[in-house]
């Protein structure tokens, strides 16, 4: 007889949701902070001396990804080495000064002072890695799109909120908001989050793999080139789309009727086949069809621009296969990483991530602006393609056979 089922062994612990909860309500609240930002500041910077120049209002917006990059790799190093809990609230403390510093702006470079604070509180790597550890290989999928479903329902609430907000309080509001925010976060971590799990097996220095093994590995270098692949192609998206909304006579202030829609259908499509993938120990088999489906998507995206409609309709297919990539890559990253090792892992990839984002917004721009939209987008269905190429080789993670706390079969 079976002391528990198949569905059973995949189901999340009270424990289990908990932590992913409450960890992924981190990000949500942190990043709620940051994505308020993101729809209004480049219309309303002129208000501000120095602010006329477009040039540094996209450096403003942009210095957040680019500290947040650089930074990624030492916070998921010090993670190993002193714990999560400990770094994740440093980053959080360094976010909300940042925040404050750029609610009392009154001049540019001083809310670009401010921006880079905020990035420079890069805790994504210290978060996830806490999530690997603090739930069974069998749910880490389910864990990491808890994580992804925060992250995209907080910025599809952010387009809608956003201007509202900064018309009753400012820019300057909304950025002492996101330090509140951030504050409120740092109680989560210190009340809600369970507590880290002992370490236990060889010392410190033993378990630690020298950060080139890290860095080199195959496996991970492959889903390092995914990430990037993904963030890059999403950046250059949004390069082109707004732009192409308001030009079929779609004020920007109602964009989000468009977004809101797509990003929420994505979440409603993503769990089946993770949950699938998971319980069959198909994962990579699912990433290779969904990055096909995605080429797909940015295919008919070059011949399927001509109405708001068409727009909607492959907005609504690029987040159901943009959340599913976002959310098995993380897992698979923590998985494929030594146990000793995983903030150095996901320092690595989450800082692959925003590179990619930068690139793809630059290059997405470029290409939109020598050549056409549609450019874009088939360069972008071609990255898709070399992302597919790289991942054919990829492997499903072993799993232990028996993990702690599980009940074995008999």
């Amino acid at each position: 007889m079976r002391t528990n089922t198949t569905d059973t062994a995949h189901r999340m612990t009270p424990k289990e949701r908990r932590a992913s909860l409450s960890l992924a309500g981190i990000f949500a609240l942190r990043m709620l902070g940051n994505f308020l930002i993101l729809p209004v500041f480049a219309v309303y910077a002129h208000q501000l001396p120095g602010g006329d120049d477009h040039f540094w209002v996209g450096v403003t917006l942009g210095i957040y990804g680019l500290t947040q990059g650089i930074l990624q790799i030492p916070y998921g190093w010090a993670s190993d080495r002193w714990g999560r809990k400990p770094i994740i609230v440093l980053g959080l403390v360094i976010f909300a000064i940042g925040s404050f510093i750029a609610a009392c702006a009154d001049h540019l470079g001083v809310v670009m002072l401010g921006r880079a604070l905020q990035g420079a509180g890069a805790i994504s790597a210290a978060v996830t890695a806490f999530i690997s550890d603090a739930v069974r290989e069998r749910v880490i999928t389910k864990a990491m799109a808890l994580v992804g479903a925060s992250i995209g329902l907080t910025f599809a609430l952010s387009l809608v909120i956003a201007p509202p907000l900064t018309e009753l309080w400012g820019v300057s509001g909304l950025f002492t908001i996101t330090g509140i925010l951030a504050v409120s976060a740092i109680g989560v971590v210190r009340w809600v989050t369970p507590p880290e799990e002992p370490k236990t097996g060889r010392s410190e220095v033993e378990a630690h793999c020298p950060w080139q093994e890290i860095a080199l590995d195959p496996q991970l270098l492959r889903l390092n080139l995914g990430i990037f692949i993904l963030h890059a192609v999403l950046t250059a998206l949004f390069v082109v789309v707004p732009g192409r909304l308001e030009s079929m006579g779609l004020p920007v202030l109602h964009h989000w009727y468009i977004y809101l829609p797509a990003v929420l259908f994505g979440f409603a499509v993503m769990m089946k086949p993770i949950g699938w993938a998971e319980r069959a120990g198909a994962v990579t088999k699912l990433q290779r069809i969904i990055i096909l489906v995605m080429t797909v998507v940015f295919v008919l995206f070059v011949f399927l621009m001509h109405s708001v409609w068409e727009i909607a309709f492959l907005l609504a297919l690029f987040f159901g296969c943009f959340n599913i990539l976002e959310a098995t890559l993380p897992g698979l990253i923590s998985r494929a990483s030594p146990k000793a090792d995983k903030g150095l892992a996901l320092g690595i990839y989450n800082t692959t991530q925003n590179i990619g984002l930068f690139v793809g917004g630059a290059l997405g721009g470029w290409i939109s602006e020598h050549f056409s939209a549609e450019a874009v987008f088939a360069a972008a269905a071609f990255a898709m393609l070399i992302w597919f190429v790289g991942a054919r080789n990829l492997k499903e993670p072993r799993r232990t056979t028996h993990e702690t706390g599980e009940a074995l079969d008999v």
